[in-house]
This record gives structure tokens, C-alpha cells and sequence, in this order.
């Protein structure tokens, strides 16, 4: 995922935003980590991009070099190490921010990547995101958490991440032949990647759900 070019920014984060950026530490180990972003957004939340994480990361840095005010904050990234998943630390994480959130007095949302998702690549996004189990929380796994702590979903953002590439760089990226046009599934992705054989060309385009958490 940091082959998306939106994503060289990310190293912009501790500098221009250190209260928002996250460690999980037992003792001297770190288990996790989270960064989140503060921007403006003078529109009703419902009405964020569809480009959700690639312009919530680019406007909030942009914003905060022009000096611009921010008006909400955005998860970008809540990452626990593989041996440490399970335990509740990404709760922790995301409670973290919503505390910083509120300390700056700003809403947070997140454009929120449906961990199981990736089992389901050609499902569409709005049918697979609005699944409900009898309790009444969502299916899947990674919104179920958001959902616990008070985050419900505004709409999905069906452009979040783009990562173009050429069919060499996919192939290193992925350990793919990609020697075909069309639709090619990757492991991990959430949608298939659109390939074309006679233009050296393949793009993954990741449609993520925004979701609004009390702060």
C-alpha cells in the first residue's frame, strides 16, 4: 500500500503533526502504532471526498504548511505488530486519537479499509460495508471495532488509494506474472487491479468507508 504515491507524505506526519502520531509501547517493546492527520472541511461530513485517504492526507498536510486551520481529524493508519493482533491494542490506538481529537477540539473521522474485505474482491464495497450481523454491528471485523468505540459510517469513498504502476513494477510489487489484460486479483487487495497488457499499464484503485467517531 505505500506504493501509492500520496503516501511519500506520511514522513511529512511527525513534524508537521507530532500530537497526533501514536505508539503502543510494553515497556521498551513497541506493540502498535497510529497517525492520523488534522484539515479543513467547511462541508457537512457527509459530503467528504470519495478520494478519502489520498486527499484527507494530502489536504491535511497541505493545509498545515499553508497555516490553514484545521476543522477535524483523520485516522490514516493503526498498525499492531502480527504476533500482538487479537488483544484489543488497535481499541487503544483509536481511543488515543478520539482522546486527541478531543483535547484540539476538532471532529474525527477515518476512511476506514474493511480488513475482510480482501476475501471478497469483486463484492461491491456498498453492499459489503452495509453488512449487519444479528447484533446489530457490522460484519466485518475492522469496522465491528471502529463501531464499538461509536464510529458509524457516513458514506463509502469509492476512490480512497490509487496506485498506478508499470507491469514491471507490479510484478515486483506483487511476485505476479501479470501477463494479461483485464482484472487481476491480488492478495491482500480489496478490489481487483485493472491491467492492460498493450499499454504497460496497471492500476489499483481502493474504495474505503468513512466513518465518524465521537470525540
Amino acid at each position: 500500500m505505500l506504493e501509492d504515491p500520496t503516501a511519500r507524505l506520511m514522513g511529512l506526519l511527525p513534524t508537521e503533526f507530532p500530537e497526533l502520531q501514536f505508539v503502543l509501547l510494553d515497556g521498551e517493546t513497541v506493540l502498535g502504532k497510529g497517525h492520523a492527520v488534522a484539515f479543513g472541511w467547511d462541508d457537512e461530513l457527509q459530503m467528504l471526498p470519495d478520494t478519502g485517504w489520498d486527499w484527507v492526507l494530502g489536504h491535511g498536510v497541505s493545509g498545515r504548511l499553508r497555516s490553514r486551520p484545521p476543522t477535524a481529524v483523520s485516522a490514516l493508519e493503526i498498525a499492531v505488530r502480527p504476533d500482538r493482533q487479537g488483544q484489543g491494542f488497535s481499541r487503544l490506538i483509536i481511543q488515543a486519537m478520539q482522546a486527541a481529537a478531543r483535547r484540539l477540539g476538532l471532529a474525527m473521522v477515518a476512511p476506514v479499509r474493511p480488513s475482510a474485505k480482501a476475501t471478497e474482491p469483486r463484492t461491491p464495497m456498498t453492499e459489503y460495508a452495509t453488512r449487519i450481523r444479528d447484533d446489530g454491528l457490522p460484519a466485518d471485523p475492522w469496522q465491528r471495532v471502529h463501531a464499538r468505540l461509536g464510529g458509524r459510517i457516513l458514506k463509502v469513498c469509492p476512490a480512497s488509494m490509487s496506485i498506478p504502476g508499470s507491469l514491471a513494477e507490479w510484478r515486483d510489487w506483487t511476485g505476479l506474472p501479470f501477463d494479461r489484460s483485464g482484472e487481476v486479483e491480488v492478495p491482500g487487495a480489496l478490489v481487483p487491479v485493472q491491467v492492460s497488457v498493450e499499454h504497460d499499464h496497471a492500476v489499483y484503485v481502493e474504495p474505503n468507508v468513512w466513518m465518524h467517531h465521537p470525540t
